[in-house]
């Protein structure tokens, strides 16, 4: 029903930037919650970012807070996160994600994109 592509991903530098985006196709519904996660080798599935596409109500994870900026373009059906001063532990894929009910929760999503690879450099 729906169809989730990120892209932005990449190499750079600790402190460097990075944008990462996701495009949503298909079947969409405005009371959906847009979501970053992020998973590095050897480690669980980590929340990074919500935004509920409705009214716009923004959650970060404690890590990522005053770094990351997470914030959507509704005539695009477009989610973007905005990475700042990155570090090498934000290294991981980054995955969007749809939920119809809730936000944060990975287990609880409907819908995934295929995952970008971020890499943060020393």
């Amino acid at each position: 029903q729906v169809q989730l592509v990120e892209s932005g991903g990449g190499l750079v530098q600790a402190g460097g930037s990075l944008t990462l985006s996701c495009v949503a196709s298909g079947r969409t519904f405005s009371t959906y919650s847009m979501n970053w996660f992020r998973e590095a080798p050897g480690k669980e599935r980590e929340f990074v970012a919500a935004i509920v596409w409705s009214g716009g109500t923004t959650y970060y994870a404690d890590s990522v807070k005053g770094r990351f900026t997470i914030s959507r373009d509704i005539a695009k059906a477009m989610v973007t996160l905005q990475m700042n001063s990155l570090k090498p532990e934000d290294t991981a894929v980054y995955s969007c994600a749809a939920g119809g009910s809730s936000w944060g929760r990975p287990g609880e999503m409907d819908y995934w994109g295929q995952g970008t690879q971020v890499t943060v450099s020393s």
